[in-house]
């Protein structure tokens, strides 16, 4: 969308209205009108007080306790689908005031839910084990809750008493403020400059275009974007740091109240990962960091600089052999790098993309990046925010494989265990992205082409094993800062952020004072020890994809029964039933392996050694 301006174009992004509806999301499979939405709303309030029949009597029989648990699991799909659609709306345009106010109004719900249920697992712990196991073996019907009544059994030391649950589940819409005020900073709030791009045009930055600006072939252009982006949250460090600072603090609290050793022994608990997988990832990537300053070595030289800053590093070696790539286009290239998969899953996948799952393009208030979601009993969802480069084709094959991995498990598990562990999340979607990368390569026989692909490959493992890695390292710093009674100021991030940088990047590259204030723009900080799994679910997706091209069949139903199991049993288990064990470090150095193999792939196409 243009306008002028002064003599001068000036690109806007367009409004929600302007979007045409062939490229957007359509909400209304989940509720039909806003209308319907309050109705399953008041629905649920009336189910709230059913609970409380409950408190108290579980011990009773396992009639009692079944009926119990088939409640709390109504109660949760339905609170689970108004609060989906609420901020799915709001995400849409973070700056309506209509689904802002209903975005709220769930996520009260929630909490209150979170509170009429808060009885259960303190309840049912009390009972005694053998009477639990008897209560299993009468009524068939319980045995649905097996895995999630022996989950609980493994946690009893960390679940407290029934009157504290209350409390804690009370607690859980203040926990979620520090979140809340950084979206609305960020998606909402904050505004960028405009610069000027490669055609002499004024144009916004956006965090949707930022990374088209910076991979910019006019170092101008890539320069001016770095320093609009980073200029805008440093006006706002204090706040940030705030706001960061108290979302720690609520991870550090909720660790110490439940008798966790820290933090990050609370966050993978809830997973069955031990602590030494999150410390083994930190040291085996750093055992490696020669060949990530190899890389960045070899990505200087190749583009003939003298220094090679942190907006230098993202601009591709060569350019693509399609200078734009129109969705439609970038469908089709999925649909085809996906087909190792088999009939059912091309079949599901074919479906998704023609039926209205995903939201295509961005729009004035709309969320920024990509994500995919929904409920039990819908097709998944996926949020886009598409430009046309083979970043975003990428993108788009990472989001619907997570839409996928949500649609077999949601086909193949009861609701309990429909959902599948976050530790599990990014395996799905990096196949995908290592499928089409693969399909690519084996259909391009040209250098340039080549180039681009394989430069591509090795941002994905700079991005995803070395760059989480260094977030998972950043987060590790700064929960043990806190635990230890430090505070989180501006300083204090910028400079340990700041030095990781330096570590992880090496002197090839200049760390370029901007890049300290990189904390301040990263959502996932927000949800405590996440980003590490990006890392290893990277690492059990490279063994995996490999498998299932060189393997085939054999490969892809171990692969199809993997992203149907949900969280019927532990994150650990399900990757070894799959064939990877991530318990050891060896998938984190096998992919760090192929690192070495694809850059020196690189360093041939390039004559560079």
């Amino acid at each position: 969308m243009n306008n002028n301006e002064d003599g001068k174009t000036k690109k806007r992004l367009p409004k929600r209205a302007e979007i045409p509806d062939q490229y957007k999301w359509r909400l209304e499979d989940l509720f039909a009108t806003d209308e319907l939405w309050e109705e399953e709303f008041r629905r649920v309030k009336t189910l709230l007080p059913q609970a409380e029949q409950y408190k108290g009597h579980l011990s009773e029989s396992a009639d009692r306790l079944l009926a119990a648990l088939q409640l709390a699991d109504e109660i949760n799909r339905a609170v689970h689908k108004v609060y989906v659609y609420a901020r799915m709306r709001k995400d849409e345009d973070n700056t309506c005031a209509k689904y802002q106010a209903l975005s709220d109004r769930a996520q009260t719900l929630a909490t209150q839910a979170r509170s009429a249920l808060a009885f259960l697992n303190p309840e049912i712990l009390a009972i005694p084990e053998e009477i639990l196991k008897s209560y299993l073996a009468e009524n068939a019907a319980l045995e649905v809750y097996r895995q999630a009544i022996d989950d609980l059994l493994r946690q009893k030391p960390h679940v407290l008493s029934q009157v504290e649950e209350e409390l804690l589940a009370e607690t859980a819409e203040l926990a979620q403020a520090p979140a809340n005020i950084f979206a609305m900073i960020n998606n909402a709030d904050i505004k960028f400059p405009t610069i000027i791009d490669e055609n002499g045009e004024e144009i916004e930055v956006t965090k949707g275009r930022y990374i088209q600006l910076i991979e910019s072939k006019d170092r101008r252009v890539r320069h001016d974007a770095f320093k609009a982006l980073y200029s805008s949250y440093e006006k706002q460090k204090n706040t940030l740091a705030a706001t960061l600072h108290a979302s720690v603090k609520r991870d550090c609290f909720y660790a110490r109240v439940r008798k966790y050793p820290s933090a990050l022994a609370a966050a993978l608990d809830e997973d069955n990962i031990p602590t030494e997988v999150y410390t083994n990832l930190i040291q085996a990537v750093r055992a490696h960091l020669p060949l990530m300053h190899r890389y960045l070595a070899l990505r200087k030289k190749a583009l003939g600089l003298d220094e090679l800053h942190m907006y230098d590093i993202y601009t591709p070696l060569a350019p693509p052999a399609e200078a734009k790539i129109p969705y439609e286009t970038a469908k089709e290239k999925v649909l085809a790098g996906l087909r190792p998969l088999g009939d059912d899953y091309m079949a599901v996948l074919e479906k998704g993309l023609a039926s209205a799952w995903v939201d295509v393009y961005e729009n004035e208030g709309k969320t920024s990046g990509a994500y995919s979601w929904g409920t039990y009993g819908s097709h998944p969802y996926v949020l886009l925010n598409y430009q046309e480069n083979l970043d975003n084709v990428f993108t788009l094959a990472h989001e619907m494989g997570h839409a996928l991995h949500s649609y077999y498990s949601n086909q193949k598990q009861p609701f309990i265990y429909a959902g599948y562990s976050i530790f599990l999340a990014e395996v799905a979607s990096t196949v995908n992205e290592n499928l089409l990368l693969h399909h690519l390569l084996q259909h391009t026989g040209e250098r340039s082409q080549r180039l681009y692909l394989l430069n591509h490959h090795l941002e994905s493992f700079r991005t995803t094993v070395f760059r989480q890695t260094m977030f998972a390292e950043f987060e590790k710093i700064i929960h043990e800062a806190v635990e230890n009674g430090l505070p989180l100021t501006a300083d204090f991030l910028c400079r340990t952020y700041l030095q990781l940088n330096r570590d992880y990047y090496g002197e090839e590259v200049v760390s370029d004072p901007e890049i300290a204030m990189e904390w301040a723009r990263i959502p996932h900080f927000y949800n405590a020890f996440y980003v590490y799994k990006y890392a290893t679910g990277f690492s059990a997706a490279t063994a995996l994809s490999m498998q299932i091209l060189n393997d085939g069949a054999g490969a892809v139903r171990r692969y199809i029964d993997f992203l149907s199991a949900g969280s019927s049993d532990y994150p650990l288990v399900l990757l070894g039933k799959a064939g990877v064990d991530m318990s050891s470090p060896e998938p984190v150095n096998a992919a760090l392996r192929l690192f070495s193999e694809l850059l020196t792939q690189l360093e041939e196409l390039l004559h560079i050694s």
